[in-house]
């Protein structure tokens, strides 16, 4: 056994090897300093590690949670259960979702950069698209910081570029428009004075541009912005506007632009066919200090499912209930067919007795058909609702390969392939109804189906008819951002103001027209006394920009 150097004994050595000892003694506890500092590293490099592949395994669970949710909204949106669930919800559930994942996975890309790993992660949004051709583009040329060659030959010549884009935004910039008119007169006294006219505005003696009362009217009857909230960003900006004072602009606004919309009600009174639907429409009661419950109403034409050349317009209108009654005043002087939901108050409408015209034939919705049928069904599953659902399904691919064909040759091909699908359907029905209670869920949606079929069926013997209601009902949904974002109208007078506005940039939009760039020419042309008897020149659809407008 080797005996252990007493470190006492140091000094009994010469200097030389006392030297040599306490050298290497300092070699061995640099040693040992190092090695326990290399230990502690790798000791919290590995719990690093593990943390990270922890927060990483995490970060992945969550993910796919999110994205599992994000799945089962869009069965709830796409699927049966869309039915029963409200859309505008669903897009808001669906909006802090994908966020909540855009977040994780930026967290997971932001360590893989630290660490210089690639990110794994698939983003949405992140590949490289065409931006429309009409938005003006800003070069930023970068230049390397020196064009000089390595090798000493002089300066480096352009051999090619990289582009990329991205999409910038300029915020609203307000400004004040000063128009001064000088007045002249003569120098030797003579009587007489020279000055221009002041130009004609929508607003006399006013403060807003007939570009700004747009900007407004788009913000709240398209964008869903209650003045209040305009008025708040004004205020951002150091403009100090009532919300009073924007309401008497739009008044103001609403009440020359009327005319353009009584002439686009009567034009489509002279069509065929029209859709017509309504929703609840909460109002202030005055003296009561409460709501009450006032209904918009949307008048449809579009015609392009039969390719129909007729211009698209809606027309909205306010009423303070939801009777057939109102209904009937809306459509004074239309004569055809009418697209429906199941609403009982359309029955007035097709009475010998209709005022304001002949009895209208009415077509009922399918989707509202088929919406009863899912309703009742159980949540285990029912085999007459599957087989019901079906045939259904079957007519809706038939109606996908003719959308947009001419009317005749859509009731060609209905009266050969949808109608014995639909006599079929009738039969199965009606068999159904023999054997089910009238009082169960599934006894009652199959007589909903057998009380409507004569206008269910209309749409075999007529090629201009929908088999459902989906395109008024696209025109009424958005109403409801503004029934989530404040009160419908102060009063019923409110409502109609609103009604007027609302129709002309809806129908702006179906006519793939920009709705602010509409409406400032048309307000424009009315401050500069555009003559009434040439009105159909205002209309959107006659509307030329001079730059695209993207469809809404």
């Amino acid at each position: 056994m080797t005996p252990s150097f007493d470190p006492a004994r140091l000094a009994e050595l010469s200097p030389d090897l006392r030297a040599f000892f306490e050298a290497q003694r300092a070699m061995l506890e640099a040693e040992r300093i190092r090695a326990d500092r290399e230990h502690r590293r790798a000791e919290n490099e590995l719990a690093a590690r593990l943390h990270t592949e922890s927060e990483l395994a995490a970060s992945k669970e969550t993910v796919e949670r999110l994205q599992l949710l994000v799945k089962e909204y869009e069965r709830a949106r796409f699927g049966k259960r869309s039915e029963k669930l409200d859309p505008d919800q669903l897009q808001l559930v669906l909006e802090d979702i994908e966020i909540a994942i855009a977040e994780v996975q930026e967290r997971e890309d932001d360590r893989a950069r630290r660490s210089g790993r690639p990110a794994t992660s698939e983003r949405a949004g992140r590949a490289a698209r065409a931006f429309p051709a009409h938005l003006p583009r800003v070069e930023r040329v970068i230049e390397p910081a020196s064009l000089a060659c390595p090798c000493g030959c002089g300066l480096m010549v352009r051999i090619g570029e990289d582009r990329s884009s991205r999409l910038d935004v300029t915020p609203a910039q307000y400004r004040v428009i000063e128009t001064v008119r000088p007045r002249y007169a003569c120098p030797n006294g003579c009587a007489g004075v020279a000055q221009a006219p002041a130009p004609a505005h929508l607003i006399e003696g006013g403060v807003p541009t007939e570009a700004l009362l747009a900007q407004v009217a788009v913000a709240k009857f398209s964008e869903h912005m209650p003045l209040y909230r305009q008025s708040q960003v004004f205020a951002r900006h150091g403009i100090m506007l009532d919300r009073a004072v924007l309401a008497d602009w739009m008044g103001t606004t609403a009440f020359h632009l009327a005319p353009i919309v009584e002439r686009m009600s009567a034009l489509m009174k002279l069509s065929g066919r029209l859709f017509m639907d309504e929703t609840r429409a909460p109002v202030l009661d005055p003296g009561r200090g409460r709501t009450k419950t006032g209904y918009l109403w949307a008048v449809l034409r579009d015609d392009r499912g039969h390719g129909g050349a007729d211009p698209s317009i809606v027309v909205y209108h306010y009423a303070p209930g939801r009777s057939g009654e109102h209904a009937e005043r809306m459509l004074e002087g239309f004569d055809g067919v009418l697209q429906v939901d199941g609403y009982g108050g359309y029955h007035r409408l097709a009475r010998a007795e209709r005022k304001g015209g002949a009895p209208l034939r009415l077509a009922w919705c399918w989707s509202h058909g088929r919406r009863e049928i899912i309703a009742a069904t159980p949540k285990a599953g029912s085999p007459i609702a599957e087989a019901i659902l079906a045939r259904i399904a079957a007519l809706y691919a038939i109606e996908a390969e003719i959308r947009g064909k001419e009317a005749s040759i859509r009731q060609s091909v209905r009266a050969e392939r949808s109608r014995p699908l639909v006599v079929e359907l009738e039969e199965f029905l009606r068999a159904q109804a023999a054997r089910l209670s009238g009082r169960s869920d599934m006894g009652k949606a199959v007589a909903y189906l057998l009380n409507h079929w004569s206008g269910l069926t209309l749409f075999l013997d007529d090629g201009r008819v929908e088999m459902d209601t989906n395109l008024v009902e696209n025109q009424i949904r958005p109403l409801t951002l503004t029934r989530k974002n404040a009160l419908f109208a102060g009063h019923d007078e409110g409502g109609r103001t609103w009604s007027r506005l609302a129709s002309l940039i809806a129908t702006c939009k179906l006519n793939s027209v920009d709705p602010y760039a509409w409406m400032k020419a048309t307000l424009e042309a009315i401050a500069d006394g555009h003559p009434q008897s040439r009105i159909d020149e205002l209309m959107p659809w006659a509307f030329k920009s001079s730059s695209p407008t993207p469809a809404a």
